[in-house]
């Protein structure tokens, strides 16, 4: 309680970050500030409330089952999770009843799973540096989102191998620490999957990014919370070994869907009809900016040219009144 106490009041503090949000406030703002209503965002709310809700809570179903980009990691991540919540139910049959470990034992066999995520979180820097070193897209200036794919189609192979070794070193004929290290690489996999396939799916849709989450965690929820529900029954039938081989050839079956975003990811962005429409409208706005910036630098120039010309004839006008003081002089001496 006390530790979700402290990220509730951590997450709180944090400031928004979401651009349409932001806009729409300094919008509202500015019109509450001069009173004039032509302050407007392009973000602002122009449709009524329940039409309004129903778009938001529809989109994430529809891009689920329409998008395919949605399609293949919703479904990618589902049964990663669902797996990963099945060890939740594998490790005290394995450990408890086949080895007889007390719970209290078998709640620290969870520690490989454990180091194997804290091994990508702390190894953050160094993968942040191989996703850089893609090049860059020509229309962002940054990493394109499938340099977020190369660390998935490491995870996607490291996981199944964390799920094998397991499955077939699990009992008591093989020493206790050797099924505990197999959790090592097979929580590093989850991790990276979990990470990076979140990262692809938000530089991916951009502004639809929230709806695209949505949809992943409600498909791998619902696969998370049933797939555990035939763990018993499952290693029941199959036994140990089997049972947990079952999970690594599942997830084997998943690896090619990393590769092939890998090298296709960008011609299956360009084929969907929101990304199209979304990168249209980003280029439009671009193109407002720059017509913007165009004429602030002419106005520029022209004030520029102004003061010039201002500053020129003041001093012909200087001149010339030297001219006129010096020839009355002269007429004064003359006299």
């Amino acid at each position: 309680m006390i530790v979700a106490g402290v990220a509730f009041v951590i997450v709180s503090l944090i400031p928004e970050t979401y651009a349409p949000a932001i806009l729409r406030k300094r919008a509202a703002r500015k019109r509450q500030e001069t009173g004039d209503d032509r302050w407007w965002s392009r973000y602002d709310e122009k449709a009524e409330f329940l039409p309004l809700l129903k778009v938001n809570l529809s989109r994430p179903f529809v891009m689920t089952v329409t998008e395919p980009i949605c399609i293949f990691w919703d479904v990618y991540i589902a049964i990663v999770y669902g797996i990963l919540y099945l060890c939740f139910v594998a490790y005290p049959i394995i450990f408890s009843d086949i080895r007889g470990w007390s719970p209290g034992i078998t709640g620290l066999a969870y520690c490989g799973i454990g180091i194997g995520c804290l091994i990508i979180i702390v190894s953050e820097p160094l993968i942040r540096r191989m996703i850089d070193s893609h090049a860059p897209d020509p229309e962002t200036g940054k990493p394109p989102p499938e340099a977020m794919v190369s660390i998935l189609c490491i995870a996607s192979v490291i996981m199944p191998i964390g799920q094998i070794w397991f499955s077939w070193t699990c009992t008591p004929n093989y020493h206790w620490i050797v099924p505990i290290l197999a959790g090592i690489p097979f929580g590093a996999g989850n991790a990276g999957i979990f990470i990076y396939a979140s990262n692809y799916l938000v530089h991916s849709y951009g502004i639809y990014a929230a709806s695209a989450l949505a949809g992943n965690a409600v498909l791998r929820s619902m696969l998370g919370a049933t797939l555990p529900l035939a763990g018993p029954s499952m290693y029941a039938k199959l036994g140990p070994h089997w049972a947990g081989t079952l999970c690594g050839l599942l997830e084997v079956a998943c690896i090619p869907i990393p590769f092939i975003f890998y090298k296709y990811g960008h011609r299956i962005r360009m084929k969907s009809g929101l990304i199209r429409r979304m990168q249209e409208d980003k280029m439009r706005l671009e193109r407002k900016k720059r017509k913007a910036q165009e004429r602030l630098e002419h106005a520029a120039e022209n004030r520029a040219e102004a003061d010039a010309e201002t500053g020129a004839g003041m001093e012909t006008g200087a001149a010339i009144g030297e001219e006129v003081d010096l020839e009355k002089a002269v007429r004064r001496e003359s006299r």
